[in-house]
């Protein structure tokens, strides 16, 4: 098991330190956070010691600040609370906004409706819509489906590399080793409370 591990709900990022010593998680956390700093950009962190490991909460609050500009909310609470809301139904078709060109780093989108990309998504780019995104070609930057609490909606690409990806009000990210894969169509969709990400194989007998 890691000494931290990283999970995503609506409220924001959870750190859970579940062992190490107090030095090796506090290197392993700002590893972390240097190698996926798109991740953590807007979002706001909750830090849960199951290890009881942390000697100085406030100096590695101030660190985090001074370093990264990232704000922990709490900590050592095993009950993240959250709040009831209304959850939108979710919709699969309906008002669309087609981009024809690559979305470069800097850009920013945000569409109520579905969202379809005719080019790239760079890294540093940002794309949110309460409908589905759909990219025709490679997705590298931050890309934020369903922002209304639609479960129902899906990410895809021909090629899914987001420095950050978030459906209603989950998280996920490309794993480090993911760069050097197969160019496959991929689809991402909320499955068992997670996100999932499986090649998109169309029927090829539907006519």
């Amino acid at each position: 098991m890691d000494n931290i591990t990283i999970k995503g709900n609506k409220n924001g990022i959870v750190v859970y330190i579940n062992s190490g010593s107090y030095d090796e998680v506090i290197k392993e956390l700002k590893f972390k956070i240097e190698n996926a700093k798109d991740f953590f950009a807007g979002s706001d962190i909750f830090i849960v010691d199951k290890g009881k490991v942390l000697k100085d909460y406030e100096e590695l609050k101030a660190q985090l600040k001074t370093m990264f500009n990232i704000n922990i909310l709490s900590y050592n609470s095993d009950k993240i609370i959250e709040g009831n809301e209304r959850v939108f139904s979710g919709i699969y078709e309906g008002r669309t906004k087609f981009y024809k060109s690559t979305i470069r780093s800097g850009q920013h989108i945000d569409y109520n409706g579905n969202v379809v990309i005719i080019g790239d998504v760079n890294s540093g780019a940002e794309v949110i819509a309460t409908g589905n995104i759909i990219v025709l070609g490679v997705l590298r930057g931050i890309a934020h489906a369903g922002c209304n609490g639609n479960k129902r909606a899906i990410v895809a690409a021909y090629k899914l590399l987001p420095s950050q990806l978030r459906i209603a009000d989950l998280i996920a990210r490309s794993p480090d080793s993911y760069e050097d894969k197969p160019i496959v169509p991929e689809i991402a969709k909320i499955k068992d409370g997670s996100i999932i990400i499986e090649p998109y194989l169309p029927n090829k007998h539907v006519w």
